[in-house]
């Protein structure tokens, strides 16, 4: 398939882009930063650059997409103001809509509820946390994720608590909190292993999983 990322230099974002490529998808990877691209991507990943606030180059690099993974995630910098990740996914499925783009697959954290689960103590954790120590995060979170749930497309939003770093260990757990035994912590291995396996999945369709080791 042709998968357009955005947010592909990130922790997870450069590991989405690895697993795509090992699984013989072509990608276009939207970065800010050009000196941040890996120097092995060489010619076999298309580079788009700009903001998020650049229609025309998100426009530019969703064009000719069969599928969408966003990777981006909230600054944990307090110094950070407004809500640019919001307006960014707008700007996102706005252009996907316009080229006809069904499929998209973004990352979230169970402050962002699914409805077919009930409370438990990792999402009133996740969401007391955001809410004292991080709420412009927290409030950023929510509006990327509603826009992108009522947006009419056929999306995706895996949600996860403590991602590490480390190698794949391939023992994800997936589901919805209060009906599968989820734990607290995941691999940005397994992470980017399990959003780059839901492009062409329809099990999770219009639905926020939750995964964990």
């Amino acid at each position: 398939m042709n998968v357009t990322i955005f947010g592909a230099t990130g922790g997870v974002g450069s590991k989405v882009v690895e697993e795509l490529r090992s699984r013989g998808h072509s990608v276009t990877a939207y970065v800010r930063n050009p000196g941040k691209v890996p120097a092995d991507w060489g010619d076999t990943v298309t580079v788009v650059t700009g903001e998020l606030s650049d229609t025309a180059a998100v426009d530019r690099a969703v064009q000719g997409a069969e599928a969408v993974i966003s990777a981006l995630g909230p600054s944990m910098d307090h110094k950070t103001t407004g809500l640019p990740l919001v307006d960014g996914t707008r700007t996102i499925i706005t252009a996907m809509q316009q080229h006809g783009v069904r499929r998209y697959v973004g990352i979230a954290t169970p402050s962002v509820l699914d409805p077919r689960e009930t409370p438990t103590w990792q999402t009133r954790l996740s969401t007391f946390m955001a809410k004292t120590f991080l709420r412009r995060a927290y409030d950023e979170l929510l509006g990327m994720s509603d826009i992108v749930m009522t947006s009419g497309l056929d999306w995706t939003i895996v949600r996860f608590l403590a991602p590490k770093n480390g190698p794949v260990k391939g023992n994800v757990r997936h589901g919805f909190y209060g009906q599968t035994d989820l734990g607290f912590n995941i691999t940005r291995a397994d992470i980017a292993a399990f959003v780059a396996a839901e492009i062409d999945d329809n099990r999770y369709l219009k639905a926020a999983p939750a995964i964990s080791n």
